[in-house]
Formats: structure tokens, C-alpha cells, sequence
């Protein structure tokens, strides 16, 4: 009878402890946090130092500027001139300094006169006593030529307004032609017409 009641007494504890267990609620499962991967910041480099060496270079020159236009610088050949046959004037190739205004450069190579083997061609320029010229305007299709020097043509019909005349009219901006002496005279000085000085008259 005492085993029994011992049996008895096992058999109790051991519902308990079940019950006890099966009565416990079970433990929450874990959540799992979703794992972020930072980005790596991009931090900025500091500016290179300048190498100690680079005011050192040389700096390379601009590209030089192209050569100037041809131009064509008409003189007189003799020639032609003593033998009456027209046109008088021959034109030669000339080239212009880069960048220099057309009209001038031609007045410039005229005063300066025919190579030594143009001269011997028989070409010579004309100039009735003018050693150059100090300015040149055009305005309106007039071309103002204002000439330096001694005007000495002597009552020639052909004589240097003829050359200055045929040398800038080769520019369709310039239609007329007013030439000025040393003293800024010229017979027709307002209108679009071609005027010379009176020392030039005939």
C-alpha cells in the first residue's frame, strides 16, 4: 500500500510539471533586422600642390600670323608710254604685311618704286616730285590721298594722279579719288567725284 501511495504521489508531480510546461508560452522567435550597408562617403581630395617646378616652363608663343595678301602696284612703263600705247601702267605682285590695310599697302609699295629688274623692264614710278603720302581716308567711295613732298609735274598731262588714280581704283570700295599736295589742297574737295591738286593741272 505504501508503494502504491508513492506511485501515486510521482504520478501527480509528474502532471504538474507537465502541465506547468505546456502552460509556458514559448519564447518569441527572434526577428531579424535587416542588415543596412552604409555607403562609403566620397571625401574630397585637397587641390595638388603646384609643382615648384612648372613656373619653370616656358610659355609657347601665340601661332604667328599668316603672311599678307597679294597685292598688285601699278608703275608706268616706258616703254609703252614712249610709244603711245595704252594702257601705260603695268601691274607687279607685291605682298602685304599681315594685318595692313589694302589701299595703303599698295600706296606704300608705289612710293617705294620698281625692283632693280622691273627698272630694267623699262617700269618707273611716276611720282611728279611726291616722295609718299601722309594719310588715306575713304568715306563714301572717295579715297582722300594727302601726298608729301614737292610737287614738281611741270605742266605734264600724264603724271602722278594718273598712277594714284589707277592703283586704288583696283578696290571696288573706292570709285572716285581726291588727291591733296603737301598743303591739303585739291581742286574739288566735296562731292564723289576725282579731283587733283592744282599744281597737277596741265
Amino acid at each position: 500500500m505504501k508503494r502504491t501511495i508513492v506511485t501515486g504521489i510521482l504520478c501527480v508531480f509528474t502532471a504538474v510539471v507537465l502541465g506547468a510546461c505546456a502552460a509556458a508560452p514559448a519564447p518569441p522567435a527572434s526577428t531579424a533586422v535587416p542588415a543596412f550597408t552604409l555607403a562609403p562617403t566620397a571625401v574630397p581630395l585637397p587641390p595638388a600642390e603646384p609643382s615648384p617646378t612648372a613656373s619653370l616652363v616656358p610659355t609657347v608663343p601665340p601661332t604667328a600670323q599668316p603672311a599678307g595678301a597679294e597685292i598688285q602696284v601699278y608703275f608706268t612703263d616706258r616703254n609703252r608710254f614712249n610709244a603711245g600705247t595704252l594702257p601705260f601702267e603695268v601691274a607687279v605682285p607685291r605682298t602685304a604685311p599681315a594685318g595692313a590695310v589694302l589701299p595703303e599697302a599698295v600706296l606704300a609699295e608705289f612710293f617705294k618704286g620698281p625692283t632693280e629688274a622691273e627698272q630694267a623692264q623699262g617700269l618707273e614710278a611716276l611720282t611728279s616730285g611726291f616722295t609718299g603720302y601722309s594719310s588715306l581716308k575713304v568715306q563714301g567711295g572717295v579715297a582722300h590721298v594727302y601726298l608729301v613732298g614737292p610737287c614738281a609735274s611741270n605742266g605734264a598731262s600724264y603724271n602722278v594722279a594718273s598712277l594714284i588714280v589707277k592703283n586704288l581704283r583696283q578696290f571696288p570700295q573706292i570709285q572716285y579719288v581726291k588727291i591733296y599736295d603737301a598743303d591739303g589742297v585739291t581742286g574739288e574737295p566735296e562731292g564723289a567725284t576725282t579731283s587733283i591738286p592744282p599744281c597737277l593741272e596741265p
